[in-house]
């Protein structure tokens, strides 16, 4: 090791913080900066008007020809077939929700036929999915079929009274929605539905797997407390849509983003029935309702929907009134420049 003492330039080099001396780090790099002026500026205003009003029509016109149907079926819209003029809501509220019972029926009409594709949904106002606490409160390595301990954030309910873990755990999976909704055409011809390829595949496929033996593994370990069957009754003798591959199970531990949303429930199946074969015919239609799933405690409200789609999905007419406004507000933009430059320019003309 040198023991010389350093020289002038090299505590000089030590010292200094000038960068190097390169193109990049001296800025020395060629630069291009826009100058705006009216001729430049004028013409995108006019381009995006002219291109977004046109977009925004279109997008409204497809929106509107969706066909959608919503029913709210919280309250007074469901009142017990058992008689004396009870809501259900108002049954389940004084059992406690301790799994009282209740059924209900609600006549429907459709003024118009709903052709191609129709999709049921229940929706749910004022449920908020979103909570941080609420949205954490699963164990993932559980539902791809780990039948290790499970994590804290299924906290609480993580174990069951004796120690065992739930299958599944967790808030989301513990306030998994459970009426069941049926629907019949002209009081008798039940409308089929289908109750799979209604989840993500990327879903089912990758984040979601049953344990080994799955049919013994969850006969023999304890569901969560709001539920009163396991997750191996869910499907029905379905077996590929059973246990935590259930489509109904996938869908509802895909939580909203917002305390109003809606969630696939069923399809129409338009291969069994000569009557549905193009859609839902115009006409009288009965929804029963297993009243079970209470939302009335935090002033919630249930909805049944029903939905024709269109290229760009469901109805949504946000997305081309946007356009329409952005158009609009660019044109008068415009017309408002365009006016002030040219008086602008007339003004400051020299004088020939």
């Amino acid at each position: 090791m040198s023991n010389q003492p350093a020289t002038e330039n090299d505590q000089e080099e030590q010292k200094s913080k000038k960068p190097a001396d390169t193109a990049f780090k001296q800025q020395r790099l060629p630069a291009w900066q826009p100058i705006i002026t009216a001729d430049t500026a004028l013409p995108v205003f006019l381009i995006i008007g002219l291109l977004f009003i046109p977009i925004g029509i279109v997008l409204v016109v497809t929106s509107e020809r969706v066909l959608e149907y919503d029913l709210d079926y919280t309250d007074t819209n469901c009142i017990s077939t058992t008689g004396g003029n009870v809501t259900c809501a108002d049954i389940l509220q004084r059992s406690n929700y301790t799994g009282a019972k209740c059924t209900c029926t609600i006549p429907i009409k459709l003024d118009k036929p709903f052709t191609g594709k129709v999709y049921f949904y229940y929706g749910l106002i004022n449920y908020y999915q979103n909570h941080r606490r609420y949205v954490k409160s699963r164990d993932d390595n559980q539902l791809l079929g780990s039948t290790d301990a499970v994590n804290n954030d299924c906290q609480p309910f993580q174990k069951s009274p004796n120690g065992s873990d739930y299958t599944p755990c967790g808030a989301i999976a513990n306030s998994k929605f459970n009426d069941s909704l049926t629907l019949s055409f002209n009081g008798s011809q039940n409308v089929p539905f289908l109750s799979t390829d209604i989840a993500w595949t990327t879903d089912k496929a990758v984040k979601f797997q049953n344990p080994p033996n799955a049919s013994n593994y969850f006969k023999t370990h304890p569901s969560p407390p709001n539920w009163n069957y396991t997750a191996w009754d869910l499907g029905g003798n379905d077996q590929n849509n059973k246990g935590y591959q259930n489509e109904d199970f996938i869908v509802w531990m895909r939580t909203a983003a917002m305390p109003t949303f809606r969630k696939l429930y069923r399809k129409l199946d338009t291969t069994n029935s000569s009557a549905f074969q193009n859609g839902l015919p115009q006409g009288n239609y009965t929804l029963t309702v297993e009243y079970n799933y209470p939302v009335t405690s935090f002033s919630g409200r249930k909805q049944f929907i029903i939905s024709t789609t269109s290229w760009m999905g469901g109805k949504n007419p946000f997305l081309g009134w946007a356009y329409i406004v952005v158009g609009i507000v660019c044109m008068i933009a415009f017309v408002v420049f365009f006016i002030l430059h040219k008086t602008w320019k007339i003004q400051n003309r020299p004088p020939t």
